[in-house]
């Protein structure tokens, strides 16, 4: 099961605060411990929103929005892929991670939908063209 680990955003981190070196210290040992355990897939820190845009939908109609976001705790700061057997597994694997906040922080565990999680829509057809982008994408690696 592949797991998006979601750390929330603060005011330091929409300042563009970056972290200090203890921290990236913390992050680099339990990143490589991730790493070793076969558990980190990815792993970025994402600029403040002010750096981003959004595109709103609307029928056939888009809209770009330009950062920076209002609500800082429905925003992310940065984010990794884990490859684990159970949300209980991520869980303890985040609940090791250092806090990545000065004071509170939060960090949100979603599970990354598979292939046959979409059953009998997601036909042959649409499963192969699925495979071939794949391994176009890992051959650009």
């Amino acid at each position: 099961m592949r797991f998006m680990i979601l750390v929330k955003a603060d005011k330091n981190s929409e300042a563009g605060t970056l972290p200090d070196e203890k921290l990236m210290t913390e992050m680099g040992k339990y990143n490589e411990e991730l790493m070793k355990a076969g558990v980190l897939l990815a792993g970025e820190g994402l600029h403040p929103s002010s750096k981003g845009a959004r595109v709103k939908f609307s029928g056939t109609q888009r809209t770009v929005v330009d950062g920076p976001f209002a609500e800082t705790k429905e925003l992310i700061a940065g984010f990794w892929i884990f490859q684990v057997k159970s949300k209980e597994e991520a869980i303890e694997w985040v609940k090791r991670c250092p806090n990545p906040m000065p004071g509170e922080s939060e960090i949100e565990i979603r599970q990354i939908f598979e292939a046959e999680d979409f059953g009998p829509e997601f036909t042959p057809e649409l499963r192969d063209a699925e495979e071939r982008l794949r391994a176009q994408l890992e051959s650009k690696k």
